[in-house]
């Protein structure tokens, strides 16, 4: 099936909306994906999706409303114009009403969908037959897949604007375990270029971790000490920045709640002078450097579509600078316009070093490489559960001399930087658990004091 040009459809929608205040939205995806498993390719396959939302906005009895219209594939576009006005016209006045964007054309926004490349796939393909055939000599099984994503967002509206981005998102993820299941690893990597994805250096490291795990210790629950590598981190992280609401943070209900009512904007959270922030011209992690909103929330809204985006501090050595607020909220809380930007970055400046490094200056603790199935217990100092999965490794002295049992744990990423001891470099990395919605994340590894392993695990 030939789909209309997105241009075509924004045009159309603007047209059958009679000029009235009007927000289209094309996304459109293509993504190739291969599966692996016991050493050889199982699966593949090619897909191409096309996401088409409309906004209408209509004055209501006390303000302006919003509403909304969301369909995949082709689409009857008078039906979703007339569907989005109905939605606004039932709806009460929206509490995020602003003047929508204005603006002109963005340079490409004529071009068509960006397509992945098939072709970058190869590489990685011969690097994974190779892989397969070291990990039958040694008894090892391989398992995992390979994505990559190329997408592209129009974003049109009433007032002319008319904006633009294409990015391509690639990832490899491997699992390596033992010839009899009792022995297993992860790693993962994620790029925009599939062609500097270094395969037998994962399958290496893949290696090395089952190595460990020969000597196998048991530990109780309790406190310890332990070595995040950059994985790890991302995946903590990723709670410490969707909780930055700053409406919900004035309603008293997450941890940049101020007790006294407000926010803790401007109170210093860690010693260490910790950078967290998203930028949407990072090096290596550029992503849209505008606003898309499908549906209006307490700190995003579907007026501000189209607004530029920039180099958000979330906190900016140490202390914590920016909550997320829709242009209304910020207006009524006194605060600046602060949206969410598609990529994450923890450093500390002028830290250097790796994980072998922080393991290295560990006299006693755990290096935990995967996180698993984390959830939040308590938003009010952002408790979180988790299990830990495929490899806990003991550290004696500096080394690793085994892999130990499984955990659950629970932790507040606050307090965990609160209690870091050592930080590393920040590497690109791939966490596992949320790698499926922050795929561009840079991260350091940490050394951190009483990690709280509340229970033994038996997940595997």
């Amino acid at each position: 099936m030939t789909l209309p040009a997105p241009q075509e459809v924004i045009d159309a929608a603007i047209a059958a909306a009679a000029h009235e205040p009007c927000i289209v939205i094309v996304e459109e995806s293509h993504e190739s994906e291969i599966r692996f498993a016991n050493n050889t390719t199982t699966t593949n396959g090619r897909r191409r999706d096309r996401r088409v939302s409309v906004i209408r906005f209509c004055e209501v009895e006390g303000g302006t409303a919003a509403g909304v219209a969301t369909r995949s594939g082709e689409v009857d576009v008078a039906e979703m114009v007339a569907a989005a006005a109905g939605d606004a016209a039932s709806s009460p006045p929206s509490p995020d009403a602003a003047p929508l964007v204005e603006g002109g054309e963005d340079p490409g926004f004529a071009a068509a969908p960006t397509e992945e490349d098939l072709g970058a796939m190869a590489p990685v393909l011969d690097g994974l037959a190779r892989a397969f055939d070291a990990a039958r000599s040694a008894d090892r099984v391989l398992a995992g897949f390979l994505e990559h994503q190329a997408e592209t967002v129009y974003l049109g509206s009433s007032t002319g604007l008319r904006r633009h981005h294409a990015q391509a998102t690639g990832a490899l993820h491997m699992v390596g375990r033992s010839i009899d299941g009792a022995r297993s690893a992860w790693v993962a990597r994620s790029t925009e270029d599939l062609s500097s994805l270094d395969v037998a250096a994962m399958d290496a490291e893949l290696a090395t971790r089952l190595g460990w795990a020969h000597r196998s210790v048991a530990l109780p629950e309790g406190r310890y000490e332990v070595v995040l590598p950059p994985a790890a981190v991302a995946d903590l992280m990723v709670d410490v920045v969707y909780s930055a609401s700053g409406q919900d943070a004035e309603e008293g209900r997450t941890v940049y709640s101020s007790p006294g009512g407000g926010t803790r904007i401007g109170e210093r959270f860690f010693d260490l002078p910790f950078a967290l922030y998203g930028d949407p011209a990072e090096p290596g992690l550029e992503c849209a450097p505008f606003l898309v909103v499908g549906a209006s929330s307490s700190e995003a809204s579907v007026f501000d579509n189209g607004m530029d985006l920039e180099r958000t501090e979330w906190f900016a050595e140490g202390t914590l600078t920016n909550l997320r607020y829709h242009r209304a909220g910020a207006a009524r809380s006194g605060r600046r316009f602060v949206a969410p930007v598609d990529n994450l970055v923890l450093e500390l400046p002028g830290a250097t070093g790796t994980t072998e490094d922080l393991v290295a200056r560990t006299e006693r603790g755990l290096l935990l490489t995967c996180l698993w199935y984390i959830r939040e217990v308590d938003p009010a100092n952002l408790l979180l559960t988790g299990l830990t999965r495929d490899g806990v490794y003991l550290i004696e002295r500096g080394e690793i001399v085994g892999a130990v049992n499984n955990f659950r744990f629970n932790e507040s990423p606050i307090d965990l930087l609160r209690r870091t001891v050592e930080v590393g470099a920040s590497v690109t990395t791939l966490g596992r658990e949320f790698e499926e919605w922050v795929k561009r994340v840079r991260t350091p590894p940490l050394r951190v004091t009483d990690f709280n392993m509340s229970s033994t695990s038996a997940a595997s």
